[in-house]
């Protein structure tokens, strides 16, 4: 047996000596290189463009443009964002090509012998603009004054509805009513390896992208699609990935190394052509998580009974839509939190403007939603006289519950158990150190605060809104050498499942090997390669194990059928399709969005320094139903790391964007956490209540953590100090301004 233990990683023992050959270190000897220019402009029209300059530079091989690009518009769920800005727009094209929106918008690529060369020779480009009127932030996009896309009607493209009940009814029985309006920040991705890659023609004429990506698939669909090519003339191989957390569910050098390598080779070069970002460039290049501006109101009778929500969302897209519409939908149905809500009236916009595009980021949506959801509860409890968990106890749903969208929700609710796990976790005393923010001083024990936060939520698995959600996986069992009428003695698996650092292709060897009934060590899987795999769909949204794992059971369930009658080797094909899901309507908000949900909650004890607005975070307790651990220390280690991440977004990331433009884009001024900043203790609590349409019982959980720790956070500063926050990060310097405000004093 294999699930449920935890092996070394089949890939630990190169990934820790550097032997690990990521996008970066795949360079043939004889690859040109690409430098992307971007176009640094938030909002202009590009009047003229001059390569000539750059192509007469030492070196130079091509300049890539928009001429070279058969169909200049791409997206992930949208088609709104041209492969390189054009200096004469293009008609057939629905949206302007010949604007910049962003300052990352591409405007060509140079290609050379060298790097050095190629970066060269960008600094050569004349560009002539003219400057249009910036649309920096929502308070600009909503008045439509000026539009971002121009054969859009309005700012504001896409528009949800949750209408519920009677909202007046619900109001007029509540005896309190909390209102809030909350910002939430942008968060960079900041993954260990920048952007890289590298694309050659093959001897059958296709066109090899090989990239770190999250789905493979899709990324061969949109480079066909711009190329004006069919499917299967276009290749695309994942090599090992460091790291995504949905910053590569978008592309970013797919479709430029693509249209370089068409082009050298019909200049007669047949030669690859390789690019990677700075790390400058990756902050500037890719999307962010979405900031976004919520003014939510709760209502409850004075036992803790909820009777009305409300909430409007706006989420900040920036230039491109990406998947802002996906994870607007998700912010959505958070925004109420996980229980029962009689009456409600929720409107989430998403919305353009001259900014950095938002897109997907883990939690996708869950993150800005939970956070209101759960800091309203917090405050309706404080209002209330009710502990925060007893608040919940009274309100969660259960199995059988009607969700916010009037649909029964899926089967294995189990956010009570999860909650009742983490409260009694959270009842052992926390171990506390002295606190200085200084490790020059001593601690002053007079300025030191101790609080207590707790936050619950749920997420979904899978895609949503009537997305035809599938994935496909295919095995091959082999015999002994000398007994082919034995029993299978070793199988191969195939699976495009992207492998983005959190352990999936273990996972997928874990499963295959659980579902064949062969040691792990006889498994050799093959991954990512769109050439012999089939689609498995995105490495985002909480799925991958889920449905992976349900498409590895059926395919080797069909591999034993075809072995019982005699196929050598033995090969079963299998696409899993979960249940379905609804597209909402546009007017109510009814229907059934997801097939399956995840359920956490999240205690934190931190410390405060009230002269400094420094805060240390002592202990995290993060409570989940898995389902099943298919491997518990890979969980652990996915636990571990959501709440790493959803620390620098409490509490230091803040990356400013001025005029659209970002002002830090580097991590000496972008502070993510080190290990010196994250919790001291972060303790897991695994439940593995069991899921029926799971594999082996499994459920999702990558994203679950995240979303709780903010609000969580935000709580507990509040236990600490009796201030409420309504923004992130909570920097020093924003901490002691809000206790400054409140007049919260050191020896008070």
């Amino acid at each position: 047996m294999s699930v449920g233990e935890s092996p070394a990683r089949f890939d630990a023992a190169d990934k820790v000596t550097g032997d690990t050959r990521y996008s970066a270190d795949r360079v043939p000897h004889d690859a040109l290189f690409a430098h992307v220019v971007f176009t640094a402009q938030p909002h202009a029209e590009l009047i003229a463009l001059d390569v000539s300059e750059a192509e007469a530079c030492p070196g130079v091989v091509t300049v890539v443009t928009a001429a070279d690009v058969p169909r200049n518009e791409y997206g992930l769920t949208r088609l709104d964002q041209p492969v390189f800005v054009n200096a004469v727009d293009d008609t057939s094209i629905a949206f302007a090509t010949n604007v910049s929106r962003w300052e990352a918008d591409h405007l060509c690529a140079v290609v050379a012998e060298t790097a050095a060369q190629a970066r060269h020779a960008a600094s050569r480009i004349r560009a002539e603009w003219k400057p249009l009127r910036l649309v920096p932030d929502l308070s600009a996009a909503k008045s439509d004054e000026i539009l971002v896309h121009t054969h859009e009607q309005s700012n504001t493209y896409h528009h949800l509805r949750i209408r519920r009940g009677d909202i007046d009814a619900g109001w007029a029985a509540a005896d309190v009513v909390i209102e809030g309006t909350y910002e939430l920040p942008y968060q960079e991705h900041a993954y260990l390896q920048p952007e890289a890659g590298t694309a050659w023609i093959d001897e059958g004429g296709r066109v090899v992208v090989e990239v770190g990506g999250q789905w493979a698939h899709e990324d061969r669909e949109q480079i066909a699609h711009a190329l004006g090519l069919e499917q299967d003339e276009v290749r695309v191989i994942y090599p090992p990935i460091g790291g995504a957390f949905g910053g590569r569910e978008d592309l970013s050098l797919q479709i430029v190394l693509a249209v370089a390598a068409r082009k050298v080779v019909g200049l007669g070069i047949a030669r690859p052509v390789t690019s990677q970002w700075s790390r400058e460039e990756s902050i500037v290049g890719h999307h962010k998580r979405h900031r976004a501006e919520i003014t939510a109101r709760i209502g409850a009778t004075v036992d803790g009974k909820i009777t009305a929500v409300e909430a409007d969302v706006w989420l900040d897209a920036g230039a491109y839509n990406y998947t802002s519409n996906k994870v607007l939908g998700n912010a959505h149905l958070s925004v109420a939190g996980p229980y029962e809500i009689p009456n409600a009236r929720i409107d989430s916009r998403a919305v353009y403007t001259t900014s950095p595009p938002g897109g997907a980021f883990r939690g996708f949506g869950g993150p800005q939603g939970g956070f209101v959801a759960e800091t309203q509860m917090n405050r309706l409890a404080e209002a209330l006289g009710i502990d925060p968990v007893e608040l919940r106890r009274r309100n969660i749903v259960s199995e059988g519950s009607i969700g916010i969208t009037g649909a029964v929700l899926p089967q294995g609710v189990t956010i009570g158990r999860v909650i009742e796990a983490c409260a009694e976790r959270a009842a052992e005393p926390a171990k506390r150190l002295p606190f200085s923010p200084f490790a020059s001083l001593g601690p002053d024990t007079v300025a030191v605060r101790n609080g207590r936060g707790f936050a619950a939520g749920s997420k979904n698995v899978g895609f949503s809104f009537g997305f035809p959600e599938r994935c496909e996986a295919e095995v091959h069992l082999y015999p002994a050498d000398d007994d082919v009428d034995g029993e299978p003695a070793r199988a191969e698996l195939f699976h495009a499942g992207a492998e983005v650092g959190q352990g999936a292709h273990q996972a997928f060897l874990q499963m295959a090997a659980e579902a064949t009934g062969l040691a792990i060590e006889n498994i050799t899987g093959h991954f990512g390669d769109t050439a012999n795999t089939g689609d498995a769909g995105s490495s985002s949204a909480s799925r991958m194990t889920f449905m992976a794992g349900n498409s590895i059971i059926g395919a080797a369930d069909l591999a034993a059928k075809a072995w019982v009658e005699g196929q050598r080797p033995a090969i079963g094909w299998y696409r899993f399709v979960p249940p379905e899901t609804e597209v909402l309507d546009e007017n109510t908000g009814e229907g059934q969005p997801n097939f399956a949900y995840g359920y956490m909650a999240t205690a934190v004890d931190i410390t405060v320094d009230t002269d400094t607005g420094h805060i240390r975070v002592d202990r995290v307790i993060a409570a989940h139903d898995v389902g099943r651990a298919i491997n518990p220390t890979l969980l652990r280690g996915q636990i571990e790391g959501a709440v790493a991440q959803a620390h620098g977004y409490t509490l230091s990331e803040n990356l400013i964007v001025h005029d659209g433009q970002i002002q830090n884009p580097r991590l000496s001024s972008y502070l993510i956490p080190g290990i010196g900043d994250v919790p001291a203790v972060v303790d897991s609590v695994v439940l593995e209540l069991g899921n029926d349409i799971g594999p082996f019982g499994a459920i999702g959980v990558a994203e679950m953590p995240f979303i709780t720790y903010a609000p969580a956070v935000i709580a507990a500063v509040h236990d600490a100090t009796g201030v409420w926050f309504d923004a992130l990060p909570l920097t020093p310097a924003r901490v002691l301004a809000g206790l400054r405000s409140a007049d919260v004093a050191t020896d008070s």
